[in-house]
């Protein structure tokens, strides 16, 4: 599959996996520092952003989709950053293709398996009437029937468009989202291990990795550090950008 990507600045290679529900817009902002020292390819992963649906989606299907995009665009020994389910892209890529990176960066996500969580995201998407929907607050009200933060909203309808006919469309598949969303939850294979570099980064404020999920991370990455950025949820890289910058620039 050709995934759609955007890149920035020149230098080492860094790749960069976002979560669910998102897309290469949501690092724009927080990479251009990165990019002054580094060439950054920001990637939409299938069923997400600009890049093409499909009704394959789990991990092995995206693992896939990365080998092919490092090989055509020659990217060599890049450092891999992704965050939750794009963590786990990143974790499961580096157990098959060890050689192929150069380090790897986690973002708030613990190897482990996670139990279906996403319902009342899923349930507000695929009840709203796009036929009938006149604009984006009309969505955000809708969406708030479902979910009171008002940052999580937001981040959400940066999928809504409208398309060439001026229709409201998202850019996210939800339909195969919602079909294979338990396949997002699916642990990384526990008898491989990574060897090179890695650096978990946790939000303080999240739950997505927990005390007790540390041995399986230092069995699993046995030349990884955990670093916790306490004021920060689950979008750790959004919430606190600088904190989280200096950790990723003295990692590389």
């Amino acid at each position: 599959m050709k995934l759609f990507f955007r890149q920035q600045g020149s230098g080492d290679p860094i790749v960069i996996l976002h979560g669910l529900f998102g897309s290469s817009d949501n690092w724009l902002t927080v990479t251009k520092k990165l990019a002054e020292k580094n060439q950054i390819y920001l990637i939409d992963q299938r069923n997400h952003g600009r890049s093409p649906h499909d009704e394959r989606f789990d991990y092995q299907s995206m693992v896939e989709d990365l080998k092919e995009f490092l090989i055509e665009q020659k990217i060599e020994s890049p450092i891999i950053i992704g965050h939750s389910m794009g963590g786990k892209v990143a974790m499961n890529f580096a157990q098959q293709n060890p050689d192929s990176i150069k380090k790897l960066v986690v973002v708030d996500i613990a190897p482990r398996f996670y139990p279906v969580h996403h319902d009342s995201i899923l349930e507000s998407l695929m009840t709203l009437d796009l036929r009938t929907l006149q604009s984006r607050q009309e969505a955000d009200n809708h969406l708030g029937r479902f979910i009171e933060e008002i940052d999580v909203r937001q981040f959400l309808l940066k999928n809504l468009y409208r398309d060439d006919n001026q229709n409201f469309a998202w850019r996210i598949n939800i339909p195969v989202i919602d079909r294979e969303i338990e396949k997002v939850g699916d642990a990384v294979n526990f008898e491989i291990k990574f060897a090179k570099p890695t650096l978990f980064i946790r939000g303080g404020q999240s739950k997505y990795i927990q005390e007790k999920d540390f041995s399986d991370i230092k069995n699993l990455f046995p030349n990884s550090k955990i670093a916790t950025i306490e004021k920060a949820g689950h979008w750790v890289q959004a919430q606190a950008p600088s904190e989280f910058l200096d950790l990723v620039e003295n990692f590389i």
